[in-house]
């Protein structure tokens, strides 16, 4: 596999731990913090779950796009995409167990890492379609 014609495989590997990781950390919600935490914790808890899994995903999915964005850009996203998966899930995570508000303001950084990664995609398949190529 070619680093100038591939997704970095890095990148992949963490899309998959992230989101493998997000069905055990939904299970111990679901199991071991049910009983523990408010159910509004709970709540918060299970909305980093559902991002982490959604971006993860995402992640797994960026090399059916390499024919229309760069790699270098789905690099880009996947960075965007784990980074903000450590600020957005892992803020709430953190808010949820321990219920310092501390962590609160944390939480739309990683918001805006994923919008950012989001943005890249969108400029990258629209500057393709503009210029007319399917490789990028």
């Amino acid at each position: 596999m070619k680093s100038n014609t591939k997704m970095n495989l890095l990148w992949l590997f963490a899309g998959v731990i992230m989101a493998g990781s997000a069905v055990v950390l939904g299970a111990f919600g679901a199991h071991g913090l049910k009983n523990i935490i408010a159910a509004n914790a709970l709540v918060i808890y299970e909305t980093g779950v559902r991002y982490q899994m959604y971006h993860g995903l995402a992640i797994v999915a960026l090399p059916a796009l390499v024919d229309y964005v760069a790699p270098k850009w789905l690099n880009v996203t996947a960075a965007l995409f784990v980074i903000g998966s450590v600020f957005f899930s892992g803020s709430l995570y953190l808010l949820a167990i321990t219920g310092n508000k501390f962590f609160g303001p944390i939480t739309p950084m990683g918001g805006v890492l994923f919008i950012a990664g989001w943005c890249v995609l969108v400029i990258q398949l629209l500057s393709g379609a503009i210029q007319g190529r399917n490789n990028a």
